[in-house]
Formats: C-alpha cells, sequence, structure tokens
C-alpha cells in the first residue's frame, strides 16, 4: 500500500509550562506534514523538536516557572534558530521589549525586534473577537476570526527586519485600528489573539508550512 503521508515531517513542540497548550496540540493534529506534537516542559523535550509554539497564558508566570526549571536559556537559544509562534503571552515572551509588566518587571526570550504592551485591552471581561486580514497569508479577501483575551498589542516596530502580517481594523475600546496585532520576522511568528480558540486551523497550518521549509 502506498502511504499518502507527505515526504516531509515535522515534530511540533508546545510549551506546556502554563497556560493554554492544550487547543494548540488539538488544532495541530489535524494538519498535514506534523508527524508528533510533544508537551515542551524539559530541554530534552526541546531538542526533539523541529518548531515551537509558546501559547497564551500569564507571561510572567511562564517566564518564572521557564527560570525555576532551568529552561530560560534553552528557550533562548532555540527561539533565535528554528521556526517558533508566539500566541498572545507568547508574543511578549519573544519581544525584545515589555510594557505595563508587572512590578520588578518579568524576564523575557528576546530575540523579536518590537515592543509590546501588555493586557491592552483591560481585563477577562474586555475579551472580543474580531476579523483580521493577512493579505501575505490567506490573500486579500479572506479574513481570520481573531480571539483576544488580556491580549497585548505590538506597540513598536525594532527593526526594519520585522515584517507586520495583520492590523487591527477597528478602534477597540482606547486601541487605534491599524495597531499591529500580528508579525513575522525571519524564523519568528507573533500574534497578540488566540488563533487556537476557534475552528480555524489556517495560521496553524501556515506555521507547520514554515516549519517544513525550514527543514529542507
Amino acid at each position: 500500500m502506498v502511504s499518502t503521508e507527505p515526504i516531509n515531517q515535522v515534530t511540533v513542540g508546545v510549551l506546556a509550562l502554563q497556560g493554554a497548550f492544550i487547543e494548540h496540540i488539538h488544532m495541530l493534529r489535524s494538519i498535514p506534514g506534523v508527524k508528533q506534537v510533544i508537551e515542551v516542559r524539559t530541554k530534552a523535550h526541546l531538542e526533539s523538536v523541529d518548531c515551537l509554539i509558546i501559547p497564551g497564558g500569564e507571561s510572567s508566570a511562564m517566564a518564572l516557572i521557564a527560570e525555576r526549571s532551568g529552561m530560560l536559556e534553552p528557550l533562548r537559544q532555540f527561539v533565535r534558530t528554528k521556526p517558533t509562534w508566539g500566541t498572545c503571552a507568547g508574543m511578549i515572551m519573544l519581544s525584545d521589549e515589555a510594557t505595563n509588566a508587572k512590578q520588578g518587571g518579568q524576564e523575557l526570550l528576546g530575540g523579536l525586534h518590537v515592543r509590546v504592551n501588555r493586557n491592552q485591552f483591560g481585563s477577562q471581561k474586555d475579551s472580543f473577537k474580531t476579523n483580521l486580514h493577512f493579505p501575505t497569508i490567506l490573500g486579500e479577501k479572506q479574513s481570520f476570526p481573531a480571539v483576544f483575551i488580556r491580549a497585548p498589542v505590538i506597540s513598536k516596530i525594532l527593526d526594519d527586519s520585522v515584517e507586520v502580517l495583520s492590523r487591527l481594523e477597528a478602534k477597540v475600546g482606547q486601541t487605534d485600528a491599524e495597531t499591529i496585532v500580528a508579525v513575522r520576522q525571519g524564523n519568528m511568528l507573533a500574534t497578540a489573539f488566540h488563533p487556537e480558540l476557534t475552528s480555524d486551523n489556517r495560521l496553524h497550518q501556515y506555521f507547520v508550512h514554515l516549519a517544513l521549509q525550514a527543514k529542507q
């Protein structure tokens, strides 16, 4: 019997120290090109994956757990060399700078040359859903249903290597339309929202495609 599986496949890691990692795992399992999905909690787990998703959650708690478990430096090295996608809190973790942090600040992985503002839209009750366009990924006419929960935004691009993928298309509270909510920089992808909380897996497909390309 001839196999119908893609010749090239990737093992995808989802950082499972804290936050909404299960939803990412469920979505990834339905995507062609994914050989295996691993919950990443140790350096050995990290060394076994081709790419990594850092999920939403509480970025300061995630950073603290990573530091206490000896994962901070391995993660810093990984995100600079292999495909990594940060969603919501994960975007904060990847960024070079973060404002509106808790007293005392927090550790960041860095490498993504942006400044983010944490909790841009307020508390959990200020969560919302809106359609976004990703013209370079989905085409001009297709939109994506983005879920924002205590979400950050990108307040400043710090380097020309950062490509803006999507912006808010309407004013939300005190946040203006055209505010940046998704970027790519080389092997790094970052979104301010939770794509795993929808039934739309097109951004997960895109990330897997990036990982497959990197593995060639």
